[in-house]
């Protein structure tokens, strides 16, 4: 019993130590971060195609882990603008059947999101625009009036830009 318990504490720890020399090396591969303590984002979601946009935003929140793990204490802002209101409303007007699980999946991700601690809003001018129901968005987005002043803002305040079209 103690031979078998001592081999899965071995096995562990040398998986263990393989893994941080695996994050240990992959951080070194972003030349760009070295230096960085903090990374400020500011995600302008645009992307309006279902399955693109299912996949584009579960990338949010990988990128948002990883950077935790390289201790790069991310702070990341999405910000749904354009066409890309209507994925995040439950009336979701202009889909068919087969977008149905994309779409499930980008709720998802947004509640996911929301408990990460990244901050989640819509333009609701966009909102207003394409018709769709305030009451009818996600529960974890916060309105705002303009989706581009929200951009002008944080990129005043050092956030990064990254379209998501």
């Amino acid at each position: 019993m103690k031979t078998c318990m001592k081999a899965g504490i071995s096995s562990l720890l040398a998986v263990l130590l393989v893994m941080a020399g695996f994050f240990t090396v992959w951080a070194e591969e972003h030349e760009a971060l070295k230096g960085i303590k903090s990374a400020k984002v500011f995600f302008d979601f645009r992307a309006s195609d279902a399955k693109s946009a299912a996949v584009h935003i579960k990338l949010i929140p990988m990128v948002y882990n990883d950077l935790k793990t390289m201790g790069k204490n991310p702070e990341f802002v999405v910000v749904f603008m354009g066409r890309a209101v209507k994925l995040v409303s439950s009336q979701r007007p202009g889909y068919g059947m087969a977008d149905k699980p994309y779409l499930d999946d980008v709720a998802k991700t947004l509640s996911q999101m929301a408990q990460a601690g990244i901050r989640l809003e819509v333009c609701s001018t966009a909102a207003e625009y394409f018709k769709i129901d305030p009451a009818t968005l996600h529960k974890d987005l916060k309105q705002i009036k303009h989706g581009w002043i929200s951009e002008i803002g944080y990129q005043a305040k050092g956030y990064s830009l990254v379209p998501v079209y």
